[in-house]
């Protein structure tokens, strides 16, 4: 079949280009591979001006070699020359005669390569019994999805084998006629695996006949979605090949009901998805004959003329393909050391540094020594530069040749050496190519050059410093990534402290980090290299200290996208800490520029005893558990994950998509080596917690959700108890080596919701919505106590549930939850010692005792855990932080570190010994503030409920009342003359003397610009005005609902006009002289939730729950217009200073800016993303307001945002250790903010000039 003319014309035409640019050596790789060329060929090629011969030789070749050559320029990314060869590509039917065994062949080429299937290597032994095993496993896919593993060790030829299952026509045209598409994946992260998918999904979107339609999908669940539809709509019936796969949680991506191959070490990663599910083992040594016939084919020796050396040196390796391999190539390039190779193999001259089950050390050893033996002396010597590599870490070439300070093209082709030589892996689905030394060969090289390393890591710094003095590389492409993980390892392996101190302890170093790693690899840093820099060089070894606490307490914020501002964050340090000195210098310089920037001026005020924060999950965990050692923490949730990661840093070791529903609970065996897991799906799991593997699923025994499981406390008898929702038998004892339970538990008629062994594991405690808790003994299961707390609870005839219990460390005291209360009971006599009763607003969710001290933990509802003394039965501490219900508390077992996690998608660790009861007194949101020159003046609750009256740049307390019996709801404070108000639940006004009047609870109060009135309004629908030095009171009545708020109309004290808004829908005008109502407004169909009056007089506004805001006439009291375009309720408002524009705020985080004069739409503030509560602001957006000139807005929700009014850009952020803000209190000139969070925590912040 001649060349067809249109292609003929066509390399004529670009030959100059095609020769000017092509490496014809890699090129002719694929062709010899594809069968267009032969070896001959290639070395008459090799010989002459390749690049022009090898045209010269397609120009005698047939449409197949033409098509070759146009599908090895696509492989090798030459992709602008294979456009220019595209358009005249010859026309080959892809649908034959099955009996021609031509068409056939082309067939399957071309399927093949349409699809990147990889070629043969080189060196090929067909395994047929394996070939048909597997093409077996695809004839079963051939009427329905599934998934076929092939699975086995590294260097066991998974993925030869899975390419050469597929390479036949039958296969293709019976089961895949929609085709086969293969995917590299290896070791990635989520932003990886996606770039990948949307790789896949763009090459199948290009084979279709219509260009792409779609940008790249943006995260997994779009490009799942993406490629769910075109391998059902558009490549029904087809094959995907999923090379390499090491995490399960990659297979959720492709659990798209399709038919797929994968290759992998791990045989049990298909248990996380859903589908037929058949396996090919591939052996990890090949049998004699084969491993002869590679020595063969790499020698160019007849089999039978092998010489007996041959069957010596495969029975040493005991048929490793990996080491078979290794002296193959070594003897293509010496044929006469067969000899000499098998002595170095029985030699055994290197130390084995470690031993694994996986690979023969000692053979790989041998050859790795006569491997580089035969390397040119410059090469070997920058071999032993790689001894600096870590384990299961790839590198790009570029990052190689700034070691080398040579060109990446000849770095490229000392690479290839090293890889022909099997001294090096390629991993070349990657663009760029990505290098990697095998485990074993990384053993060899620290054993050769032990006394160096110092030298060889210090070479590494070096030559990084001398290429990027402008800075590090911030590309986020694979050599910045590895410059930026591993550099400080460097640093530290070289013994370079000065260098390395300098590194850590740079904010800047800090920024660009956490934004390309995230900030678990930072925090690693600290707890690896930290300490050795504070007892080398660091004369005040704070610096470790607050770096490393900067970055634990603030990394769920350093994970959030868009990215935080690292410098904003910073400025909440304490002072005196080189994280807030750096800051503030970077601040300074950068407002210089027009951006923004808050310093907290009471940071003594803001305690955060958390030593680390973790954002594991997606929705909300419910149980998170230490190691034995400590050293690790798992958690799970309603995100049906089981997580594990170091309790150091948050850096996650392993993640397991381990249920059907939510995870309930999980925990550790007494070694650490086993995880138990329970879930809603009404299963128990065990897996091993070290290679993340599924070893048992108990499933038949319990028919309703698994609440519990806990392992016995010490492994001399390993059991594991779990309790469940089932109406019998809801409490069972498991032995890990029984496919079903070893005993039943019996006494429980109801959800049994806990159990828990004793210290030493002679008792179980169960706690039951029954209203018990009992205690069963071990060995028997028979039952020793019935304690009924619900006796406890005498004043409430409600069902009481016992949510949990624990036992005190010498196992006489056996403690439980219930309702609002802690018992602590006797377990001899079963008699209550005493119990702790808290707030009856939360109830408790849980409760554990400390192994080696009298304190007992307790999670609440309503955000808090609190540490209590046994022996006192005292409060010791309050722990803050969390932003919902806290589900689970937990000590390590040494004490020293308690946990705690949350709906609010964290888990907090905190050091026991640093918890302290000063962080017990927290004030309530509902505040008032004075801005007095440099004075700051805040009034606000307490959580005693006693009304404190505070300097705010100093903490001190200026006055305090007594603790009040009913709630403080509002407080207001006058300048001139001095007084302070406060109103309560239960209807009263307090200044120095109590003003009664209102019936229910008081929700606003404020002065009169005079400070003669006191102005309150209450849940009882009226307006109270007071004559507070006179104790006259007028009351105003005219709602029909709570009043929440009120206005006055104006400044002036000659306008004695109010304004008040209502549940009831209402605006009412009242004039404060008479109590005569002026004006009365049905403004919205839905309860008004703001209320503003422009500064100018003209206009008011109203928000409210019907989605809309209203502007409003002040003098003919008409609406204006009505701004329809919020999707939650409008929570808030505010007019400009020149009146000119309005700014409204919803329940979704959304705020919108309009026009006064004809209502229209100017902005919509940003939308950078949603944050991990699902809106654009954290929560409502409660308050707004403008700066003087009009061109600034504040605004609070979640935490605080500062806007540019003319963009609608969000110009800083600032994250409040706690939530939920509903007002902040700006002064005069825009520079001072003050506002107090949900747990209580003051901030003031000032602008940074």
């Amino acid at each position: 079949m001649a060349l067809e003319e249109g292609a003929r014309s066509c390399l004529l035409r670009f030959r100059q280009k095609l020769e000017e640019d092509i490496k014809p050596t890699y090129l002719m790789d694929h062709m010899i591979s594809d069968g267009v060329m032969t070896v001959d060929e290639e070395e008459r090629i090799r010989t002459q001006d390749q690049a022009g011969a090898l045209i010269e030789l397609l120009l005698r070749k047939d449409n197949l070699a033409y098509i070759s050559f146009y599908n090895a320029l696509v492989r090798e990314a030459y992709d602008d020359l294979a456009s220019l060869l595209h358009r005249d590509l010859p026309h080959i039917s892809l649908n034959p005669h099955k009996g021609s065994s031509d068409g056939s062949a082309t067939y399957v080429q071309s399927m093949l390569s349409e699809g990147g299937i990889p070629q043969r290597p080189v060196v090929f032994v067909s395994r047929p019994e394996l070939v048909n095993r597997a093409r077996e496993k695809l004839y079963r896919l051939q009427k329905e999805p599934g998934w076929i593993t092939v699975f086995g060790m590294a260097g066991s030829g998974k993925s030869v084998l899975a390419a050469e299952a597929v390479r036949d026509h039958g296969i293709i045209e019976d089961c895949f006629p929609g085709g086969v598409h293969w995917l590299s994946i290896g070791q990635v992260d989520k932003p990886d695996l996606l770039v990948k998918v949307q790789s896949l999904c763009f090459r199948l979107e290009q084979s279709l006949d219509s260009q792409p339609l779609h940008r790249p999908p943006n995260s997994l669940d779009e490009a799942k979605e993406r490629l769910r539809f075109l391998m059902l709509r558009r490549y029904p019936r087809s094959l995907l090949i999923l090379d390499d796969i090491w995490d399960s949680t990659v297979l959720k991506v492709f659990d798209i009901h399709c038919r797929v191959l994968l290759t992998t070490r791990n045989r049990s990663l298909t248990d996380s998805v859903s589908g037929a599910k058949h396996e090919v083992e591939v052996e990890s040594g090949l049998d004699e004959n084969k491993a002869l016939e590679i020595l063969a084919l790499y020698t160019r020796i007849n089999l039978q003329a092998l010489p007996e050396e041959a069957r010596s040196i495969v029975r040493e390796c005991k048929g490793s393909p990996l080491v078979v391999s290794l002296i193959g190539a070594l003897l293509r390039e010496k044929p006469n050391r067969w000899r000499y190779y098998l002595c170095q193999l029985q030699m055994k001259q290197f130390k084995r540094i470690r031993k694994s089950s996986s690979y023969d050390y000692d053979a790989l050893d041998q050859a790795m020594a006569a491997s580089i033996e035969v390397l040119p002396d410059e090469h070997r010597d920058l071999y032993k530069d790689l001894t600096v590599l870590q384990k299961d870490v790839k590198i790009p070439a570029k990052v190689l040749s700034v070691l080398w300070d040579l060109e990446p093209e000849e770095v490229e082709d000392i690479l290839e050496e090293f890889v022909n030589k099997s001294l090096l892996f390629v991993d070349n689905n990657s663009k760029p190519y990505l290098y990697y030394l095998h485990d074993l060969q990384i053993d060899f090289l620290l054993e050769q050059n032990r006394t160096q390393l110092e030298s060889l890591h210090t070479k590494v710094v070096r030559q990084y410093q001398q290429h990027y003095r402008d800075g590090p590389p911030t590309s986020g492409d694979e050599e910045s990534l590895y410059w930026i993980r591993y550099l400080t390892y460097h640093m530290a392996k070289a013994n370079l402290t000065q260098e390395l101190y300098s590194l850590m302890f740079s904010l800047n170093w800090v920024i660009i980090k956490a934004k390309i790693m995230g900030p678990a690899h930072l925090i690693n840093d600290y707890v690896e290299y930290g300490s050795i820099l504070d007892q080398e060089i660091c004369a005040d070894c704070r610096n470790h200290k607050f770096f490393q606490e900067f970055l634990s307490l603030n990394g769920h914020q350093l994970e959030q996208r868009p990215f935080p501002d690292v410098v904003q964050l910073a400025l909440s340090q304490p002072p005196n800490s080189e994280v807030y000195k750096q800051a503030q210098l970077q601040a300074q310089n950068r407002t210089k520029a027009g951006k923004l920037y808050f310093d907290l001026v009471n940071k003594s005020g803001v305690d955060n005893l958390s030593r680390l924060v973790i954002h594991p999950h997606q929705g909300s965990i419910y149980s998170a558990c230490f190691s034995q050692d400590g050293t690790k923490i798992a958690s799970c949730g309603a995100c049906k994950t089981l997580k594990v990661f170091k309790s150091t840093s948050g850096e996650k070791l392993m993640e397991i998509p381990a249920h059907d529903d939510e995870v309930l609970c999980c925990a550790f065996s007494p070694d650490g080596r086993l995880l138990a897991t329970c879930s809603s799906d009404r299963k128990v799991k065990v897996w091993n917690g070290e290679r993340a593997m599924l070893l048992r699923t108990f499933e038949e025994e319990h028919e309703e959700q698994v609440n519990h499981c806990q392992f016995t406390n010490t492994s001399g008898r390993l059991l594991l108890a779990t309790c469940s929702n089932d109406d019998i038998q809801n409490v069972k004892l498991w032995n890990l080596n029984k496919p079903s339970s070893q005993n039943t538990m019996f006494g429980h008629f109801q959800p049994v919701n806990h159990c828990c062994f004793s210290p030493d594991d002679k008792y179980l405690s169960t706690c039951s919505n029954d209203g018990t808790l009992k205690v069963f003994e071990v060995s028997s299961t028979n039952e020793w106590k019935t304690i009924n707390v619900s006796d406890m609870f005498t004043d409430n005839k409600e069902d009481v549930f016992v949510k949990c219990s624990t036992w005190t460390a010498d196992g006489k005291r056996v403690i439980c939850a219930a309702r609002n209360a802690v018992l602590v009971f006797d377990v001899e006599t079963s008699d209550m010692l005493f119990e702790i009763r808290t707030n009856r607003m939360s109830t408790v969710q849980y409760c554990h005792a400390c192994p080696t001290s009298n304190l007992l933990a307790i999670a609440f509802s309503n955000y808090a855990v609190e540490l209590w003394d046994l022996e006192a039965n005292k409060k010791m501490a309050d722990c803050s932080g969390h932003l919902s219900w806290v589900q689970r508390v937990q000590f390590s077992l040494d004490g020293s570190q308690l946990l705690s996690c949350s709906d609010d998608q964290t888990i907090r660790i905190w050091e026991t010994k640093k918890v302290h009861t000063s962080s017990a007194i927290r004030l309530k949101r509902d505040s008032d503030v004075l801005f007095n020159h440099e004075e700051i003046i805040v009034s606000a609750a307490d959580n005693c409920n006693r009304l404190q009256v505070r300097d705010g740049r100093t903490g001190s307390v200026l006055f305090q009342s007594e603790e009040k019996s009913s709630r403080i709801r509002c407080t207001c404070i006058c300048r001139q003359p001095s007084a302070v108000v406060l109103g309560q639940e239960d209807g009263t006004v307090q200044l120095l003397a109590t003003l009664q009047g209102h019936t229910k609870t008081v929700l606003h109060c404020q002065f009169s610009q005079n400070g003669q009135t006191l102005i309150t309004s209450s849940e009882d629908a009226t307006i109270r005005l007071w004559e507070w030095q006179s104790g006259k009171c007028r009351v105003l009545h005219g709602h029909k609902e709570q009043v929440r708020c009120f206005s006055l109309l104006s400044d002036s004290p000659n306008d004695s006009r109010l304004l008040s808004w209502s549940f009831d829908g209402t605006v009412k005008v009242w004039d404060t002289e008479s109590g005569e109502k002026l004006q009365d407004i049905e403004a919205h169909h839905g309860t008004i939730l703001s209320c503003h009056v422009s500064p100018d007089g003209f206009f008011f506004a109203t928000t409210s729950t019907d989605k809309t805001a209203k502007l409003w006439h002040c003098e003919s009291w008409q609406c204006a217009n009505t701004l329809i375009g919020h999707q939650e309720c409008v929570r808030s408002c505010r007019f400009s200073w020149d009146s000119q524009h309005l700014a409204t705020g919803d329940d979704n985080g959304e705020i919108r800016l309009w026009s006064v004069k004809d209502g229209s739409l100017l902005k919509v503030c940003s939308r950078d993303g949603k944050d991990g509560m699902d809106s654009l602001h954290g929560g409502w957006v409660t308050d707004l307001h403008f700066s003087p000139d009009n061109s600034l807005l504040v605004s609070t929700g979640g935490y605080i945002k500062w806007w540019e009014v003319k963009t609608g850009k969000a110009l800083q952020t600032f994250y409040t250790t706690g939530s939920a803000l509903k007002k902040i209190h700006v002064s005069s000139d825009f520079s001072t903010f003050v506002t107090i969070d949900n747990i209580g925590i003051l901030y003031i912040l000032q602008r940074v000039v």
